[in-house]
């Protein structure tokens, strides 16, 4: 097992692997930019390390700033969290190249995984079902009105080279797609330097179902069950539960046994989430793989049990995957709401400055993983996500009652945040 581990991110998902650290008995490193300072992950590692100002790109995002600073603490292994360089495949062969193990999927999963196209390929000739979609990048808007009339609207535009919701432009005929064409590439090319796009036949009112998978290093997979992430604003999740209240035992089996396929299909290691569309037929379809822990990946281990951080930690030490899904005592229901600075009244327009007032809320069935304290002062630079609020109940209806208490018991002031459009959801 490694003694430290440099976490190479911010905010509650550093926090959250900085404690995971700290149960398993190995020495923490944080790495923090100049606005980061006073963050929480800082405070609760065993060392601390600033990697540059306030923005990303010279702070969380260099990889040489972060290779230097485990070059200097002697970390054995990199944590990289979510978002940043956890799907970023050059970064994963910087460790590689400077003897550090990279706690995530290899190289070659990363570089698969970020390119949608070749990933598609794969699952295609895995038997993996597949949206109908261009067969490769589409380069000009006379290629485009082919694709997409032989495919039929409505169609979507997406990015090649990177997901998240962004450069993603639904079309439901001939004159939108004309008008979205320019738009989608250019949005790519700013979001992820590459400004391909391919064409996707568009599934009307879908359910956006997702499994979490294990695969270790002697070739074995398994899945820990799905979650639902169907609310979502902009292509960007909300609220996630686990398990989906749309599945039954035989489709869940079904779309465990594919999720396997998937990542079998690229020889996947560590943790990982493989996404599917279902729609109302009970028919799904392959998405995509998250490389990294996901967001939501707190539903998963209330339900199962199982620490995600902690195996993948175990995972890249060399660690066997010996259990299955059918070993796992799933119960319960498990549900999160992403709390985000942002001002629903306001078109969601982000909401940074102090933290004056903070209580969180507790009690039976309760997980909160956040950074926020109070006296905290949010900085203007990173992702507005500032809390993970998940409730947990035997059953369904019990969840969703106990987080309706929790956002009514949360003060995060005089920030605006997301918790009253949740309570509304709810």
């Amino acid at each position: 097992m490694f003694k430290k581990i440099l976490v190479a991110n911010r905010g509650e998902i550093a926090l959250r692997v900085i404690r995971a650290c700290r149960e398993m008995g190995i020495k923490s490193v944080a790495v923090y930019s100049e606005a980061d300072e006073t963050s929480m992950h800082v405070k609760h590692a065993d060392e601390s390390v600033c990697i540059g100002p306030g923005i990303s790109s010279k702070s969380y995002l260099s990889i040489e700033n972060i290779m230097d600073a485990a070059r200097r603490t002697k970390a054995e292994a990199i944590h990289p969290g979510y978002g940043y360089l956890a799907e970023k495949e050059e970064f994963a062969r910087a460790c590689q190249d400077a003897g550090v193990v990279f706690i995530g999927p290899r190289a070659e999963n990363l570089n698969l995984a970020g390119d949608k196209i070749a990933g598609k390929k794969k699952m295609e000739a895995a038997g993996v079902p597949i949206i109908p979609s261009s067969p490769g990048g589409v380069d000009n808007m006379d290629e485009a009105g082919e694709v997409a009339a032989a495919i039929g609207y409505p169609v979507m535009i997406k990015s090649a080279g990177g997901g998240g919701g962004r450069g993603i432009r639904v079309c439901n005929d001939a004159e939108e797609l004309a008008e979205e064409f320019s738009v989608a590439r250019m949005e790519a090319g700013a979001a992820f330097g590459n400004n391909q796009v391919y064409i996707e036949k568009y599934i009307v009112q879908p359910r956006h179902i997702e499994f979490q998978v294990l695969a270790d290093q002697f070739g074995n997979v398994i899945h820990l069950g799905e979650r639902e992430c169907s609310i979502q604003r902009r292509y960007q999740k909300l609220i996630e539960e686990s398990p989906s209240p749309r599945l039954d035992n035989e489709l869940r089996a079904r779309m465990g046994q594919t999720a396997i396929a998937a990542a079998k299909a690229i020889d996947y290691f560590n943790a990982g989430t493989v996404e599917f569309l279902l729609d109302g037929n009970g028919d799904f379809y392959f998405i995509e793989v998250n490389a990294r822990i996901q967001v939501e990946h707190p539903v998963t281990e209330l339900t199962t049990g199982i620490d995600l951080v902690k195996e993948q930690i175990r995972l890249s030490a060399g660690g066997r995957l010996d259990y299955t899904f059918d070993d796992i005592n799933l119960r319960g229901w498990a549900i999160e709401c992403r709390i985000n600075a942002e001002d629903p009244e306001r078109n969601f327009m982000p909401s940074p400055g102090t933290v004056a007032s903070y209580h969180e809320p507790g009690g039976f069935g309760v997980r909160l993983d956040t950074h926020l304290y109070q006296g905290y002062e949010l900085p203007i630079y990173y992702d507005s996500l500032v809390a993970k609020l998940v409730s947990f109940a035997l059953t369904r209806d019990e969840a969703i009652d106990i987080m309706s208490r929790c956002l009514g018991e949360y003060i995060i002031e005089p920030l605006k945040t997301t918790i009253p459009l949740y309570s509304r959801v709810m």
